[in-house]
This record gives structure tokens, sequence and C-alpha cells, in this order.
């Protein structure tokens, strides 16, 4: 026998829980919907707002906020200074929302403030980038995309997967396609093009009775907007790292709803008639909590270790990942299970008739 931190024998009514789940997941959601509200939106890095990242190496450590009141007569719009990887390495990323001057006069303007400014030290321009603010948009316009089909497929994968009703899954990606080219034609901007898009594939999977895939693209669409409210909350930019952890945790939470899923699906196979099927979902999950909780619990430690130790390149990105892997551990139990019990395929029977035999 393998590794158990659960008992075997451990009968835990998640599905009871499921109101107090809710009403958690709500406030979250609203908390970070009213920041994005509150801040205007998303608050975009250079990738996808545009500006320069110049990054300097120094001969000896710096304070920060030194390094950034050296610059201040260059009057660079939306500049910030944080240190790069390790303490001894004495590297700083230097961030500019600017793009209206040319990177040579960004340069050579560093170049003499940081000259009359630091006499004490030496430095070395490492790297100059610039992102023009056609460009972000571009990029933000495929990091939507890329997360939305990615939604998309999983939805078609988990309809034909779950419920072998691959007639179904094509039909709804056949009437998405439509939709998201008729939508289109409307010339909506993409991030509302996005969210209509999603609407209609839940639409498709209530109607056409999808309802495992309806219970994973609700909990991915869960642990995406919480992920990212809470960056909102913390004032964290969104940048290309950030979309990549987000593809992540969608990878990484479908990856969990599938084997609480798989374990649902062979017990309501099994079960008796006139079976309720929340015990079912109970049994399934309470079967398969010792490895969600082994798998999360060293895939944090390792994400942990990131974020401590992994410098400011990939902060962001640590702190994402982190948030997504409690929310996706806990939307696949809390959030995907009790959706499919509301619209379930094999309610033998309900709750109140079980009570009442």
């Amino acid at each position: 026998m393998g590794l158990q931190i659960i008992k075997p024998d451990t009968h835990i009514d998640f599905i009871g829980f499921r109101k107090i789940a809710f009403i958690i997941s709500a406030i979250v959601i609203l908390a970070g919907i009213g920041s994005l509200l509150a801040k205007g939106g998303p608050k975009y890095g250079i990738d996808f707002a545009g500006g320069m990242i110049v990054q300097i190496k120094l001969d000896k450590a710096t304070d920060v906020t030194d390094l950034k009141g050296a610059m201040k007569e260059l009057n660079l719009p939306g500049l910030t200074v944080q240190t790069l990887g390790l303490e001894d390495d004495h590297e700083y990323m230097i961030r500019t929302s600017s793009s209206d001057i040319s990177s040579q006069a960004v340069r050579d303007g560093i170049d003499r403030s940081l000259a009359a400014n630091l006499k004490d030290r030496t430095f070395e321009i490492q790297r100059l980038e610039m992102v023009g603010p056609k460009v972000g948009a571009d990029l933000r316009a495929k990091a939507l995309e890329a997360l939305f089909y990615a939604v998309l497929l999983i939805a078609v994968y988990i309809s034909g997967r779950f419920e072998q009703r691959w007639t179904a899954a094509g039909i709804m990606a056949a009437a998405l396609a439509g939709g998201i080219y008729g939508i289109g034609l409307t010339g909506l901007d993409m991030g509302w093009l996005i969210i209509s898009a999603l609407v209609l594939t839940l639409g498709l999977c209530w109607y056409l009775k999808l309802n495992y895939a309806l219970g994973a693209v609700v909990a991915l669409i869960h642990d995406v907007i919480i992920t990212v409210g809470i960056f909102s909350i913390l004032g964290k930019e969104f940048d290309l790292t950030i979309i990549a952890a987000l593809l992540t945790i969608v990878g990484y939470s479908l990856n969990d709803t599938i084997i609480v899923f798989d374990r649902i699906r062979e017990n309501n196979i099994a079960a008796k008639s006139g079976t309720y099927f929340g015990d079912t979902i109970n049994k399934s999950v309470n079967q398969t909590l010792s490895r969600t909780l082994m798998t999360s619990i060293t895939t944090l430690l390792v994400v942990f270790c990131l974020f401590v130790l992994g410098g400011g390149v990939i902060h962001d990105f640590a702190l994402a990942l982190l948030i997504g892997i409690v929310v996706g551990t806990y939307s696949s139990v809390f959030v995907a299970s009790p959706i499919l019990l509301g619209f379930g395929p094999g309610s033998h029977v309900g709750e109140g008739e079980v009570e009442a035999a």
C-alpha cells in the first residue's frame, strides 16, 4: 500500500459544506472584481501596456531607493526599480511605461544620471528592451485568446472523455465556432468577445447536458478569476509570465478535477439503484483525498522554494502558481463536484427521497 496521509475509511461530508464553500468563493470573487473595477481593470505590465525594461549590474550592493533617486531627473513615467537574481549579483531591473522616446535616449540618460549621482560605483547596462503600445495590445489579445481556447478545448475533451458523447461535443465545438464568428462580426473588444464566448460555452454545456464539462469549465473559470482578482488586490502587474502561470493553473486544476471526476464516474456506474448521487460524490472525493493532498503539498513545496529563492524575475510567476494550486485543489472538491451534483448525470434518487425511504 502506498503512502496514505488520510485514513482509507474517512467519511467527510464535502457535499454538506457546499453552501459555505459557495459563499466563500463568492466573497473572494466579488472582492477581486471590486478591486478590478475600482482600479479600472488589470494593471498591465510592459509586455501588454508598452514601455521599456533596462537591466543593469553594479559593482556593489545599492538600495533600490537610492538607485531610483539617482534617475529622478530623467522624469521617466511609471519608473520602478527592483532587485534581480541573488543578493550578491547586484543586478537591478528598471522599468518605465514610456515608449515615446528612443531607447538610445533612455540609455544615454541612465548613463549620465548614474555616473553623476553614484560616483562611487561602476555599472553596466546589460539589456534594454522596448515594447510599443501596438505590440502590447496585440500580445494582450493573443494571451486572452490562448486562455479562452484552452478552456474551450478542455470542455470538448471532458465531454467526450467522461460522457462518451463525442457527437454532442462536436456539436458544441461547431456551435461555439459559429457563435464566436458571429460575435466577432459585432466588433466587440477582445476582452468582451472572450467573456461572451465563455458564457456561450457554459450555456451550451448546460443545454446539451454535458455536465462533467460544465463542472470542469466552471471550476477553471473560478480558479482564473480568483487568481486575477487577488493579483489586482495586491497591485501586481499582468505580463506574459502571469499568462503562462494562468495556463499552468488551468492544466493543474483540470488534472485534479479529472482524477475526482474519474472516481465519481466509476463509483456512479457501480452504485446500486436508489443511491443518492451526493453520497457517491462524497465517497469518491474521500477516496482520492490522500492523493490530492500529497500532490498539492509536494507541488506547493517546490513552488514555494521558487517564490522565496527564485529571485525577482519569477517572483510573481511563482506567486500566481501558489495561489492557483491552492484554489485549484479547493475548486475540484468544493466547486466542480457540487456543480456536478446539481446538474448530475447519475442522481439515481434525490436526497429527500432517500431520507423519506
